[in-house]
């Protein structure tokens, strides 16, 4: 059995934790503020940007998950997670290997290429920065520690795409603005597929990318979307030039390590949205 302590035990993160219990271990979530439904979790209370709370964790855990994130888009909001909160987590439990949970918009990509976990990190907004710069620190931490890079999240709850269809958007056509996306059930699996690759000793990769097998404009994922909707198709809107980011995401590794998609392209994921 294992005892493992999630950072930002949030929807994922919970989802996580209780199959982790499932499967026998402990796990310890960290949160501000605890649910009052707990599913077996042990809550600890505390606030990553103030160290003084963190005093009382246990320092012998076998894996960290930090899978935190920002509570808006400011600078601010993005230093006090990953500076402030980062550091003091690190601080905290210098031994403990850690599996941080990134985002592909640490690529600085923006005609359309494909990106894996070796492209160059150097993207155009500040808040990716503060991500970029977090990564560094984690991989330099601890030669046991993992970056997870996750694409835009969507599923159960996460109606983002399906509310802009809802309205005959503009959307880029040409040249192709691609998305990349990862359900969040295939984020929670993939995270255990690694946890539990970890903890049979399995060798990992410093970095995975974990995105679904198809990479897609976001013309084409409208028109889709719109016409399983029965909504008014999408209109063409001018190119952005140039673009913030516009990259097809590889998840080869991933993959290679034996890991299989549910929902290998949005069409799976969206289809069971609108089903439900």
């Amino acid at each position: 059995m294992a005892h493992i302590l999630i950072i930002g035990c949030g929807a994922i993160g919970q989802h996580v934790a209780i199959n982790l219990i499932a499967q026998g271990h402990q796990v310890t979530g960290l949160k501000r503020t605890p649910p009052q439904t707990q599913n077996g979790i042990t809550y600890f209370t505390a606030d990553i940007t103030q160290a003084d709370t963190l005093k009382g964790l246990n320092e012998h855990y076998d894996l960290l998950l930090f899978i935190v994130s920002a509570s808006d888009r400011s600078e601010a909001s993005y230093h006090d997670i990953y500076e402030t909160g980062l550091t003091n987590v690190l601080t905290t439990l210098p031994t403990t290997p850690c599996f941080f949970i990134s985002s592909t918009s640490v690529y600085g990509e923006n005609s359309g290429a494909w990106v894996n976990e070796d492209s160059p990190t150097n993207p155009i907004e500040l808040t990716s920065q503060f991500i970029v710069s977090a990564e560094q620190r984690v991989t330099a931490a601890h030669p046991d520690n993992v970056i997870i890079r996750f694409s835009g999240i969507y599923g159960a709850g996460r109606h983002y795409l399906l509310t802009i269809a809802q309205f005959s958007p503009e959307v880029q056509r040409t040249p192709p603005y691609y998305t990349n996306r990862i359900h969040q059930q295939d984020c929670v699996n993939s995270l255990l597929f690694l946890i539990n690759k970890r903890l049979s000793n399995q060798p990992l990769a410093p970095c995975y990318l974990a995105s679904d097998n198809a990479p897609a404009p976001m013309w084409e994922v409208m028109s889709w979307l719109t016409k399983q909707m029965n909504c008014p198709a999408p209109t063409e809107a001018p190119a952005k030039n140039p673009a913030t980011s516009n990259k097809r995401c590889d998840n080869q590794r991933l993959k290679d390590l034996g890991y299989t998609f549910s929902y290998p392209s949005y069409q799976e994921g969206y289809r069971e949205q609108l089903n439900d």
